[in-house]
């Protein structure tokens, strides 16, 4: 389930609970408003995990549900960052985890600290393109999803535009809960080498 998708959901959701919580506490601060709507974001997420009919907790099988497991809110997770087209765009193999190829576009990187951050323009089954990130890192097989997770990205054609990477989001793809799934595999040009705590963890210990 996209961050997309469920954004726009939530953001409906969240103009009708606005309308019986005016006396809760309202953020103060950025930090304090930004924190929040993580959090809100993600016990949303929850609940259409739990609940949608689509969800891989009850679409391929019946999976038994728990909340999903996050790190802390943390912005020093949040990077800026141009994206850096390749010169020569190559289509790539990547494998799912099943084994079965799939073919990606290696479309450009954002650049984070000293790390390249590959993004790749894919061709969904409808035949609709989309842009996706998945990626490795210190914290991988360790605290997060052994595969690797995921970002959603949204490409803007303005070559000066400036992304938002943030980690607070990274989630796992749906093979991280039930083995009905295939998710594609990071390769070794995907791996950061550093350890981002933040995003989402583990799902089963």
């Amino acid at each position: 389930m996209k961050r997309n998708e469920i954004l726009m959901t939530f953001f409906a959701l969240t103009i009708i609970a606005s309308l019986f919580s005016s006396c809760s506490k309202t953020p103060s601060t950025p930090y304090e408003k930004y924190v929040a709507e993580v959090e809100a974001y993600r016990a949303h997420k929850d609940s259409l995990m739990q609940f949608a009919q689509n969800s891989p907790f009850n679409f391929k099988e019946k999976v038994e549900f728990h909340p999903l497991k996050y790190y802390d809110v943390d912005t020093n997770f949040v990077f800026k960052s141009k994206l850096y087209l390749y010169p020569e765009q190559d289509t790539i193999t990547v494998y799912g985890t099943k084994g079965e190829a799939r073919k990606a576009i290696k479309f450009g990187y954002l650049k984070v600290k000293d790390e390249k951050l590959n993004v790749y323009k894919n061709l969904g089954r409808d035949g609709e393109i989309y842009y996706g990130i998945w990626f490795t890192d210190g914290t991988t097989n360790e605290t997060t999803y052994g595969v690797g997770r995921y970002l959603d990205f949204e490409y803007n054609e303005n070559p000066d535009f400036v992304y938002a990477i943030d980690f607070n989001y990274a989630y796992n793809p749906y093979c991280a809960y039930s083995s009905a799934y295939s998710c594609a595999i990071p390769t070794k040009e995907d791996h950061l080498n550093m350890k981002i705590e933040a995003g989402e963890k583990k799902f089963h210990d």
